[in-house]
């Protein structure tokens, strides 16, 4: 489950910082602490000039300087990042060297080559809960500008900015759901005439701590929050990673996901499945869940004006690479397919505090449906 591999990172992250505290490394080869201070001066003194530039005085000052550097290194974890990166090396003459993992990996790197001051990436682009620990940690600068203020206030996060935006919503197969007879509301999954035909995601911490939340905001009580989820996941089979429950849901192994990525479906769809999120209505069932995921500068980069080149261009014509892949972009556009919907967020600060707390909770609701086998 993603908090408790978020949760081992932070454990882990501990452990690098005891052995940093009594001279050990856990990584060898690295620079000297004072070349790593120097390095995040040099980085930051960069970072502050171009931050106070706007307009063309930015762009100008910013790209010259990239060229100088000639280089950036990205740590990722973005599936979805790599047309991004060829439409950034062909508009600048930048090379890009890639670090690709999942978002635990990508963490644990970061975190140990942090303690043992080697300065291997300039920025990271990976999802929201690993970002948040890195910023906890003090590893992140600031990036600011009009390119920032134009992404959702849902994406301008401490030390980090969104890219694009995880979007959970109630899917179904249109072959099993007919037109009409889609659930009007996350609720209605409760009715026993959905046993055996909708689907949970086993690691959808983040997308039950937001519903939880919501519904204690929308006045239930804890216990009939916690009636509610225990009744949906009694009539759920439980999947395991959103590409097999979407190829499931395709399958026609269920007939409605409570808490699927829209790109998942909407890949899909485009490649011909019989599924949707889009019910007769034309109104998809709402709240959705969003949760941000995105970049982040390094505070001891070496090739800080490329690494901030690079976040302009994600969030200027890497926005529309990204829609491309059917992902939800972090700057509103006029064909936004959030306009008019009730979105609620991950609560991110809650879920780092205390991430025990919503990964047990969850694994006690799901324990009440069947596994896919």
């Amino acid at each position: 489950m993603q908090h408790q591999r978020i949760l081992g990172a932070v454990a882990a992250a501990a452990v690098i910082l005891f052995l940093g505290a009594c001279g050990a490394s856990p990584t060898a080869g690295g620079p000297a602490v004072d070349g790593a201070n120097n390095s995040s001066t040099k980085a930051q003194a960069i970072y502050d000039r171009i931050n106070r530039l706007t307009g063309d005085e930015r762009t100008k000052t910013l790209l010259d300087l990239a060229k100088k550097e000639g280089t950036v290194s990205i740590y990722t974890s973005n599936t979805d990042l790599d047309k991004v990166i060829d439409g950034f090396k062909k508009a600048y003459p930048i090379d890009v060297k890639v670090y690709r993992g999942n978002s635990e990996s990508v963490l644990q790197r970061v975190l140990q080559e942090q303690q043992a001051n080697y300065d291997g990436n300039d920025l990271v682009e990976t999802n929201a809960g690993e970002l948040n620990v890195m910023n906890d940690q003090k590893m992140l600068y600031p990036y600011e500008g009009a390119l920032r203020d134009a992404v959702r206030k849902e994406g301008q996060a401490d030390g980090w900015t969104a890219t694009r935006f995880n979007v959970f919503v109630i899917g179904w197969n249109t072959t099993k759901v007919k037109p009409g007879e889609e659930p009007k509301s996350f609720e209605e999954l409760a009715d026993p005439k959905w046993k055996g035909r909708i689907s949970l995601e086993i690691g959808d911490v983040d997308w039950f701590a937001a519903m939880y939340k919501h519904y204690l905001d929308q006045g239930k009580t804890d216990t009939e929050v916690r009636d509610l989820f225990k009744r949906v996941a009694a009539n759920a089979k439980i999947a395991k990673g959103h590409t097999a429950q979407g190829e499931l849901l395709s399958a026609g192994q269920f007939a409605v996901t409570a808490s699927s990525y829209s790109h998942t479906i909407d890949k899909a769809a485009d490649q011909g499945a019989p599924v949707s999120w889009h019910p007769a209505s034309g109104t998809p069932i709402q709240p959705i869940v969003i949760r941000p995921n995105g970049v982040a500068l390094m505070k001891t980069a070496t090739h800080p004006a490329a690494a901030m080149l690079f976040v302009d261009y994600e969030l200027t014509e890497g926005q529309k690479i990204l829609h491309e892949s059917f992902r939800v972009g972090s700057v509103p556009t006029a064909n936004d397919p959030l306009a008019g919907l009730t979105a609620i967020s991950v609560p991110e600060k809650e879920m780092l505090d205390d991430p025990k707390k919503w990964d047990a909770l969850y694994e006690e609701i799901v324990q009440s449906g069947q596994e896919v086998k």
